[in-house]
C-alpha cells in the first residue's frame, strides 16, 4: 500500500486524508497543533505561521458552495457560518469518515527533500518531530502540502512607522474590538479582513478610519430575496454570457444599493480587474459616521498620521490588513520558489520540472468562491496520479499553460501581490474535473435526467455536481443538488418550512406559468436579473 504524507489538518488537510483513503492509500497527516480546523480554530494568542479568524469571523461562502462534494453541512446550519460553525462543519466531516486517526498532531514537519532512489520511486524524505521530541525522518510515496497561504503576515513600510508610539498590529493578531476600545484606530487595507475588522471596531472605537489605495467594489453576501449571492452568481448559465455584459451588470448591481463613489470606495478599476470585497455593514457604518474612509497612507508620526490628499487625523492605534506573504519553510526553493506571491506551479499545484507527480501543494490558489471544494478537488487529483490513474503532461506543455496562465493573470487583473494565484471558480474546477473525468456532460446528464441538467445549469454549481459521474462517483450527488436551496433557505424560525417560504414566492408565477416545481427559484431570480438589466439599459 501506497504512504503519503500530509502536512496540515485544515480543511485541505482534511480532504486529502479522504481522498487518499477512496483511493487505498494510507495517509499520515502532520498537525503542529493539538487539533483540526487549521485557519478556522479560533484561538487567543495567534503565532506566526499558523492561520487563525478573529473573533467576529463570518465565512464568505454559503455553505452549500463551500461544502465538501459528498458531505452537505446540516440544515440547520447557518447559510453563511460563523467560524465556530465551520470547525462544527469540519469535526463532522472528520467523525463521518474516520479521519481523526491519520492525524499525528503537535508534530511539525522541518524539511520535505526527494528521497535518494527518487529518480526511480519518486519518494521523498519527510523530518518531523513531536513538541519536546527529537526530529524523525520517513519516507513516503507522495507528499501533499496543505498549509494554507494566510500564516505569514505581509507588512509593506511606510513613512515614519516606527515613530509612531500607538499601538500597531497586523490583521493576523487582531482578535475582537474589546482590545481597542475607546480608541481611534486607523485599519489599512480595504480587503475582507480589513473591511471586517474597520467594522466591527466601529461598534467600540471613537472613530475608525478605513485607508485604500485602490477602493474595492464592495459586495453583499445576500442576494435577491435573501438567497446567497454566491449561490446565484456562481451559475454555469451566466459564466456563458459574454463577458463584457457580465462584468457591467455585477457593477451596475453593486452600485444599485450602494454608491461606491458617494461612499469614497469606488475603485479605481472594473470589478473583474481585482478580487471583490465581501461585506454587508460597511455601507451603514459609513453612513452613520463610525468609519470614515481615507486615502493611501502618506506618513506616519507619533500620534497621528498623514494621506496622500495631505489631510490628517489623529490616531492612537494602528491595524495593518495588508495580507500575507505567501511561505513554505520546509521546502527548497530548488523545488519550488515562491517570488513576490508569484509560483510556478502546474494548475496551482505542481512543480513542473519534477520527475514524478508525486507532491502536490494545495490550496495555494485564489478563486472568487470557497475553497474547500478547490482544495478536494486537487486532492482528488493528486490521488489518481499517485496511483498511476492519471499522468501529467510533458515538461514543455506544463509550462507552456503556466507561461499563459501567467499572461491571462496580468491581463485580467491589476497587478499586486493580491492577484498572483487567481482563477475563476467555475472554470478552476471544471480544468481539475475534467483531468479526473468527473467533469459533468450537461449534454449526456440532459438526455437521462433533463430537470437535474437544468438545475446543474441554471442553479449553483454545487460542489457536489463533480460526484454525478466518473471516479468517486457518489450515490447521494443528486439528493443534495435537489436539497441545496432548501437546506440554504432553512430559516432560524423552527415552524416556517423552508421550501414554503420558496413557494410562498414563486406561487403566482406558476399560476400562468407552468414550469417545474424545482427550477422555479432559479426562474425567477434569471426572471429578475434580466427585468433589472432592462431597466438598466432604458
Amino acid at each position: 500500500m501506497k504512504r503519503v504524507a500530509i502536512i496540515g489538518a485544515g480543511c485541505s488537510g482534511l480532504a486529502a486524508i479522504k481522498c487518499c483513503l477512496d483511493e487505498g492509500i494510507e495517509p499520515v497527516c502532520f498537525e503542529r497543533e493539538n487539533d483540526i480546523g487549521g485557519l478556522w480554530n479560533y484561538c487567543d494568542n495567534p503565532k506566526i505561521g499558523k492561520g487563525s479568524v478573529y473573533r467576529s469571523c463570518v465565512i464568505n461562502t454559503s455553505k452549500e458552495m463551500m461544502a465538501f462534494s459528498d458531505f452537505p453541512p446540516p440544515a440547520e446550519f447557518p447559510t453563511f457560518m460563523p467560524h465556530k460553525y465551520v470547525l462544527k462543519y469540519f469535526r463532522l466531516y472528520a467523525e463521518n469518515f474516520g479521519l481523526l486517526k491519520y492525524i499525528k498532531f503537535k508534530t511539525s514537519v522541518s524539511e520535505v527533500v526527494p528521497s535518494g532512489d527518487y529518480q526511480t520511486t519518486g519518494r521523498w524524505r519527510v523530518t518531523s518531530s513531536c513538541e519536546d521530541g527529537d526530529p524523525e525522518t520517513q519516507t513516503f510515496d507522495g507528499v501533499l502540502i496543505c498549509t494554507g497561504h494566510h500564516t505569514y503576515p505581509y507588512l509593506p513600510k511606510f513613512q515614519g512607522l516606527e515613530n509612531f508610539t500607538g499601538k500597531s498590529m497586523h490583521s493576523h493578531s487582531y482578535r475582537d474590538n474589546r482590545e481597542l476600545d475607546g480608541k481611534r484606530v486607523l485599519v489599512v487595507g480595504i480587503g475582507n479582513s480589513g473591511v471586517d475588522i474597520a467594522v466591527d471596531l466601529s461598534h467600540t472605537a471613537s472613530q475608525v478610519y478605513l485607508s485604500t489605495r485602490r477602493g474595492a467594489w464592495v459586495v453583499s453576501r445576500k442576494g435577491f430575496w435573501g438567497y446567497p449571492a454566491d449561490a446565484i452568481a456562481n451559475s454555469r448559465f451566466l459564466f456563458t454570457l459574454p463577458k463584457s455584459v457580465l462584468q457591467w451588470s455585477v457593477e451596475k448591481m453593486c452600485s444599485f444599493g450602494f454608491d461606491h463613489e458617494a461612499y469614497g470606495v469606488k475603485p479605481t478599476e472594473r470589478c473583474f480587474r481585482t478580487h471583490p470585497t465581501i461585506n454587508d455593514e460597511l455601507p451603514f457604518r459609513i453612513m452613520v459616521g463610525a468609519v470614515q474612509v481615507r486615502p493611501d497612507v502618506h506618513e506616519f508620526t507619533e500620534s497621528a498620521v498623514s494621506f496622500t490628499d495631505g489631510t490628517s487625523e489623529p490616531i492612537d492605534a494602528v491595524v495593518f490588513a495588508t495580507g500575507y506573504e505567501y511561505k513554505i519553510p520546509f521546502l527548497a526553493d530548488s523545488i519550488s520558489k515562491i517570488e513576490d506571491n508569484r509560483t510556478c506551479l502546474y494548475k496551482y499545484m505542481f512543480p513542473p520540472h519534477l520527475q514524478h507527480p508525486t507532491l502536490g501543494i494545495v490550496g495555494m490558489v485564489q478563486a472568487i468562491g470557497a475553497i474547500m471544494p478547490i482544495s478536494e478537488i486537487q486532492c482528488r487529483w493528486f490521488t489518481r496520479l499517485v496511483t498511476g490513474q492519471c499522468s501529467l503532461p510533458c515538461y514543455s506543455e506544463m509550462i507552456k499553460d503556466i507561461e499563459e496562465k501567467r499572461d491571462w493573470m496580468n491581463s485580467t487583473y491589476v497587478s499586486s501581490r493580491r492577484h498572483t494565484v487567481q482563477t475563476f471558480w467555475i472554470d478552476y474546477m471544471d480544468q481539475i474535473a475534467e483531468k479526473i473525468g468527473v467533469r459533468p456532460n450537461l449534454v449526456s446528464l440532459f438526455l437521462r435526467d433533463p430537470y437535474l441538467a437544468a438545475r446543474c445549469y441554471f442553479g449553483p454549481c454545487l460542489p457536489s455536481q463533480y460526484r454525478l459521474d466518473g471516479p468517486g462517483k457518489w450515490n447521494g450527488a443528486k439528493r443534495c443538488i435537489q436539497g441545496a436551496i432548501s437546506r440554504c433557505m432553512t430559516p432560524s424560525h423552527k415552524g416556517l418550512q423552508p421550501m414554503n417560504f420558496i413557494r410562498s414566492k414563486t406561487r403566482r408565477l406558476s399560476i400562468e406559468i407552468q414550469i417545474p416545481t424545482f427550477i422555479k427559484p432559479y426562474f425567477v431570480m434569471f426572471l429578475l436579473c434580466f427585468l433589472f438589466l432592462c431597466v438598466l439599459f432604458v
